[in-house]
């Protein structure tokens, strides 16, 4: 089901726009907010569980419009003495509030029930700001630094004297800093509080294994024409996307204790 979502990316889904994505009141998974640039799957939190966007823009008749209102625009406004405060400075200043790790464990209940409402904090900046590093951290993890992770290779001879490739283990071991990617490659040096950055119920290093795993589709149909995927083809890019992801985890979880402290320290 499409829903609304052709008015936020277009028929296509090809049209430029920015969505904070958050977990459905309804779902039974711990809440979670994503910022996405492009059509998110419908589950983008789970199984089971809905995904709620919140556009920066929509389109309409081939025109963009703003999906902040003047209304919301004004409150923000009023409130803060400021009237240069910008629409996109309210949209990265709900980016931060939603990921205000107090705002969460106070709100736990409400958030379970119903869409978020978002307070006025005290500095509007501060947490427009973080609200903004998180976003460019999230949106474009692709492009930050790759964390230095420590590899070691040593070869499968099992596995290669079969002439078959290495075991896809895709495990890793948090107290331990280390993920085992196959029977041939670990990586180790991950620090602890990359896992404790979490979309849903599961870290965002778990997803990225998860989702890598090669799994035989249980129709035969498909399983024939289309159960092509193979983890070492796509091994050095999970690596790579794996350091990219550390670094968005270890990044994230810095700004999220600034918040609890500042405020709530």
């Amino acid at each position: 089901m499409q829903y609304l979502t052709p008015q936020y990316f277009g028929k296509n889904g090809n049209l430029a726009n920015l969505c904070i994505a958050f977990t459905d009141p309804s779902s039974q998974k711990p809440f979670m907010a994503l910022g996405v640039d492009m059509l998110p799957d419908l589950h983008l939190v789970g199984a089971a569980a809905g995904t709620e966007l919140l556009p920066r823009y929509r389109y309409a008749d081939g025109h963009r419009l703003d999906n902040i209102t003047d209304w919301a625009l004004d409150q923000f406004r009023g409130h803060y003495g400021n009237n240069g405060i910008t629409r996109d400075d309210i949209f990265a200043y709900v980016y931060g509030v939603l990921h205000d790790p107090v705002y969460r464990e106070k709100y736990s209940l409400n958030l379970k029930r119903e869409f978020p409402r978002i307070p006025f904090y005290a500095e509007f900046k501060r947490w427009r700001d973080w609200g903004q590093d998180l976003l460019d951290l999230h949106v474009g993890y692709e492009s930050v630094e790759a964390f230095g992770l420590e590899r070691i290779d040593i070869p499968d001879e099992r596995a290669r004297a079969a002439g078959v490739s290495p075991r896809v283990i895709l495990k890793a071991d948090p107290d331990n800093g280390i993920i085992v990617l196959d029977s041939e490659t670990q990586l180790s040096a991950a620090p602890t509080s990359a896992w404790d950055y979490r979309l849903g119920n599961r870290s965002a290093i778990d997803w990225v294994l998860d989702q890598h795993r090669e799994k035989t589709p249980k129709d035969p149909t498909i399983r024939e024409k289309f159960n092509t995927y193979r983890f070492i083809d796509h091994k050095e890019q999970v690596i790579n996307l794996l350091q990219r992801v550390i670094t968005v985890s270890v990044r994230t979880q810095e700004i999220t204790e600034r918040m609890r402290a500042s405020l709530h320290g």
